[in-house]
């Protein structure tokens, strides 16, 4: 991670993002700008949450472990979203793991700040509020797709949401078998059935799978799958 002060790309993501108001002048100062490479941890669960972050730049994927080790990807969040308030709100440990999955730009201020200057700034709690409904409603949403929705629509959308586009292709790298287990449980499906429904996608002309890694062949196509993409 590098963190550095810069104050003309800070007011721009504020600005990008209409954020004027709710960092206002006096929190400014304490707010740094965070660069996350793909594949680095911004955060690790059951660690002691001290910053809220912004993601202003890139993807991240929050994932939680249970206690015999098996991981379980919750949802991938592109900007404008926010890191460490339910933390900051509840004054608990980290929840989740959150990772960069591309190059990731976060704004970062903290909570000590948070605490002295703005408890009770009425536009930053609002903006908290309105974040932390919102994951709950993508929760609800995520619940009620892996219950009604085929393992084709919702293996589509993961795929959607995993994939960066590299020199002109749609490459995700990292389909091993132990990361294929933590896909089968995120959609609520068996190992197996899931290892079916890649293969009618590659049958379909949608991906190719290849020696531990899947290519999106037509990402048209597989967003017609998908219908909509529910993990982001």
């Amino acid at each position: 991670m590098e963190e550095y002060q810069n104050e003309h790309q800070l007011l721009h993501y504020l600005k990008q993002y209409q954020l004027e108001s709710v960092f206002h002048e006096p929190l400014r100062t304490h707010m740094t700008l965070c660069h996350f490479e793909k594949c680095e941890l911004i955060c690790r669960e059951g660690e002691t949450s001290e910053y809220l972050y912004v993601l202003v730049e890139g993807k991240i994927k929050i994932f939680t472990t249970s206690p015999q080790d098996k991981t379980l990807v919750l949802c991938f969040k592109t900007p404008l979203e926010v890191v460490g308030d339910v933390e900051y709100v509840r004054e608990s440990d980290i929840v989740n793991t959150v990772q960069a999955v591309s190059p990731v730009v976060m704004l970062r201020i903290h909570y000590q700040w948070l605490a002295e200057i703005a408890s009770d700034y009425a536009p930053l709690l609002k903006f908290l509020l309105k974040i932390i409904s919102h994951k709950f409603y993508i929760d609800s949403n995520f619940s009620n797709f892996n219950l009604m929705y085929p393992v084709e629509v919702r293996l589509a959308s993961y795929l959607l949401s995993i994939s960066t586009e590299e020199a002109g292709t749609v490459v995700h790298e990292e389909l091993d078998a132990f990361n294929l287990t933590d896909i089968a449980n995120l959609i609520g499906t068996s190992y197996r059935h899931l290892n079916r429904v890649i293969q009618k996608l590659c049958a379909d002309g949608l991906i190719i799978r290849d020696q531990g890694f899947i290519m999106v062949k037509n990402r048209a196509g597989l967003a017609e799958v998908a219908g909509h993409n529910i993990y982001e």
